[in-house]
């Protein structure tokens, strides 16, 4: 596997602070622009190293720019098809064999778009491959596994859990303000939801089932 990070840009709405530090600190990632998210790549004059998308979200003389003064490999697919932009991304990634994927403009206002970004997540958990949706007051993966949530490390300072396409059985969480033992948790179960860490680590284990981890804080990135 190549175990080069992928950062996609999509196109909801992109925190520039939060996506411009993020591109510093993955200065070696691969770089995939999708549709809309092209336009971050235009404005900061940064190259990205792929491009996908129907383009009926964007200026037409951007992404016709790129078509006539770059090389870039651009898939560019007709507005009627079965899958989402991101979702083609984020497959383009997997079956390349990317060892990591971050997703910015992955939400938004659009709640649709957001759901369908979310449920995108699987594609990668499936493979084993850690992937995240990030923006200024969310992290958010679908995991499959025990996670170890570190309180130095976490995105936010609350952590909510919601079942992906089923029910999540056998489902422990130590080390928490809200500890849970062998619960099933259940598509409309809110009882996850807005969780804390209590002391340096929570442990999240469960048996069977696929888990969408939302790490939030209230402050905006800056």
């Amino acid at each position: 596997m190549n175990r080069q990070h992928v950062v996609i840009i999509s196109g909801g709405t992109v925190e520039e602070n939060l996506a411009l530090d993020i591109l510093k600190k993955q200065s070696s990632a691969f770089l995939i622009a999708v549709d809309r998210g092209l336009e971050f790549f235009y404005k900061h004059k940064i190259k990205p190293d792929y491009i996908v998308g129907d383009f009926d979200s964007i200026a037409p003389e951007i992404i016709v720019w790129y078509k006539e003064w770059t090389e870039i490999p651009i898939r560019e697919f007709n507005p009627v098809k079965d899958a989402s932009d991101t979702e083609i991304a984020v497959r383009y990634a997997v079956e390349s064999g990317y060892g990591n994927i971050t997703i910015l403009g992955g939400t938004g206002t659009r709640l649709d778009h957001v759901m369908a970004n979310i449920q995108v997540l699987s594609i990668p958990a499936r493979s084993g491959i850690p992937a995240e949706i990030i923006d200024g007051h969310n992290r958010i993966r679908v995991v499959e596994r025990e996670v170890r949530l570190k309180k130095s490390e976490t995105y936010g300072e609350y952590f909510s859990l919601f079942p992906l396409g089923g029910e999540v059985r056998h489902l422990y969480i130590r080390g928490a303000k809200y500890p849970l033992t062998d619960h099933t948790l259940v598509p409309y179960d809110s009882l996850c939801v807005s969780n804390q860490i209590d002391g340096e680590e929570a442990v999240i284990a469960f048996g069977e089932g696929m888990v969408i981890l939302m790490e939030t804080r209230e402050e905006m990135y800056q």
